[in-house]
């Protein structure tokens, strides 16, 4: 059945529109409830009821019985056409009722319904679309007939007149393979579309699974840190007091020592005095029977030991360290500075090396994280990037930006550098080197000895790398490039400081042995 016909036979009698909770009467007819029960209202108290479609009469007043299949087929009936009922457009020869339309004719100006469709003529002109759309949209602005082809050299749609018109000669499509054309672009950028959602989905998920490992961890990194700092302050405090204590045992000390100067001043004066009437004395026999003679002629015990004591509490302060105790503390303070830019690293750099760079006696395995030295040549190819001249091999990734730190094993050699440095590194001859030039900055082991080096200019250690394994740190904006020895507690090296004009590359140079790259866990 047509909608139209269905349409109609889903009307209500009474108010002529769809049933809106339809009930039936003993003979069958149906009513919306409220129409039905407005009738039978208005024929109380006149002797009897009657149906207001067939007359039937009631001598009471009639029960109403849902009709719920009715009610059902109306609910279908509506799902089944909500675009009609929200366009408004409705059937140009349904006249006496509202019917919506289901297609429009642009030739002929009009909208059709189900029935009016099926009797429409058919012929070519009669072009039939959606009768949501506007009638004029279809038609040329300029000529007002309808459009009915695609001009690929102007992008714009066209009627037979702007064909022999001002598109004479232009590259014509008609409007339905122009539409597939665009459709299959656009099914193209869709599918980009899609791979990219599904991409930017996998890197969400990543994050997040990233995020909940970090939360987890977060409880026990909490704690370790809480302890580590909780013992910091507590071996900071009693440092402070004992400073403060040997600070305040200077003054006291001296004190004392004038004490017992002043008890000894006392001594002699009293010494003085009796000599002095000694020598006044004019019997002899008086002079000579003094007994404690000896004694009074005594004065050089102790002078030595007071002249020691008096020397060193003016010339060593009591013995405080006081420059030993700046020095602990400033070096203290870099290590918390260089401990406070690190933290919020993330994780280690996915460090590669770059086997293009590298020279034909170095040896770089299938995963690329290890180089070695070996006697025998690769016969790899003479390209611009590769080191001639000395074991030297750079890594694939560069930082332009950002911070962030790799890690070295370097147990497995005693002849090694390990840096960071510019890809405009010279390729041959001495300035090759790392760490002869002003391009790279470089730790180093050789001849049992460790340094640090840039442009030439070499700083021995005042002590050795005490682990096999070695953490380098970049901070690109601050110009920073810090050296760590990773043992426990990790250790402080060296730190460069400069200002970079160029990206950076990490860089590694095994004259014997290997070198293996590690991977990290983001924390200093």
């Amino acid at each position: 059945m047509a909608s139209g016909d269905l349409r109609a036979e889903l009307e209500c009698s009474v108010c002529l529109n769809i049933y809106t909770d339809p009930v039936n009467l003993r003979c069958g007819h149906n009513f919306c409830r409220v129409c039905i029960d407005r009738v039978l209202d208005t024929q109380e108290g006149s002797g009897g009821y009657s149906c207001p479609e067939c007359r039937e009469k009631f001598p009471d007043r009639p029960a109403l019985q849902r009709n719920i299949t009715l009610r059902n087929i109306v609910e279908n009936f509506l799902s089944a056409q909500p675009h009609q009922e929200e366009s408004g457009v409705f059937c140009t020869y349904c006249v006496d009722y509202p019917i919506p339309s289901v297609r429009s004719c642009l030739h002929c100006d009009v909208f059709l319904c189900d029935k009016h469709l099926r009797v429409h003529k058919k012929t070519p002109e009669h072009i039939l679309c959606d009768p949501t759309l506007s009638m004029e949209s279809r038609k040329c602005s300029v000529h007002k007939k309808i459009l009915e082809y695609y001009c690929t050299e102007d992008d714009t749609c066209a009627c037979m007149s702007c064909v022999i018109g001002e598109h004479k000669g232009h590259k014509m499509e008609s409007l339905d393979e122009a539409s597939e054309k665009k459709k299959e672009t656009l099914r193209n950028v869709l599918q980009k579309l899609l791979t990219k959602s599904e991409e930017t989905e996998e890197r969400v998920q990543s994050l997040q699974e990233h995020r909940r490992k970090v939360e987890e961890e977060a409880a026990g990194d909490t704690e370790r840190v809480t302890v580590l700092f909780r013992d910091l302050r507590r071996r900071l405090e009693d440092l402070e007091k004992r400073v403060l204590r040997e600070i305040s045992g200077r003054a006291e000390r001296i004190s004392i020592s004038i004490r017992d100067l002043e008890i000894k001043k006392e001594e002699l004066s009293r010494k003085i005095r009796h000599i002095e009437e000694l020598c006044n004395m004019t019997d002899p026999l008086t002079v000579l029977q003094e007994s404690d003679t000896g004694d009074l002629c005594d004065t050089e015990d102790g002078d030595n030991e007071d002249r020691e004591r008096r020397e060193k509490l003016l010339h060593d302060g009591g013995g405080l360290d006081v420059a030993g105790i700046s020095h602990t503390l400033h070096t203290l303070s870099d290590i918390i500075r260089e401990v406070n830019v690190d933290f919020y690293i993330q994780g280690a750099a996915d460090i590669l090396l770059d086997g293009n760079t590298a020279y034909n006696n170095l040896h770089i395995s299938d995963d690329r994280k290890t180089v070695s030295w070996s006697d025998r040549k690769h016969n790899r190819p003479e390209t611009p990037e590769r080191f001639f001249g000395h074991p030297q091999v750079l890594s694939s990734r560069r930082f332009s930006s950002g911070r962030h730190y790799w890690e070295v094993d370097v147990g497995g050699s005693d002849d090694w550098r390990v840096v960071m440095c510019y890809p405009s590194i010279e390729r041959e001859g001495w300035k090759l080197v790392f760490g002869y030039n002003k391009k790279s900055w470089g730790l180093y082991r050789g001849n049992d000895q460790y340094g640090v080096t840039h442009d030439s200019n070499k700083i021995l250690l005042p002590s050795n790398i005490s682990s096999n394994r070695v953490r380098i740190y970049l901070d690109y904006e601050a110009g920073r490039i810090s050296f760590y020895d990773l043992c426990d507690p990790i250790r402080h090296v060296h730190t460069f400081t400069t200002t970079f004009t160029e990206p950076l590359h990490a860089g590694i140079c095994v004259y014997k042995g290997c070198i293996k790259i590690c991977g990290g866990d983001g924390k200093m």
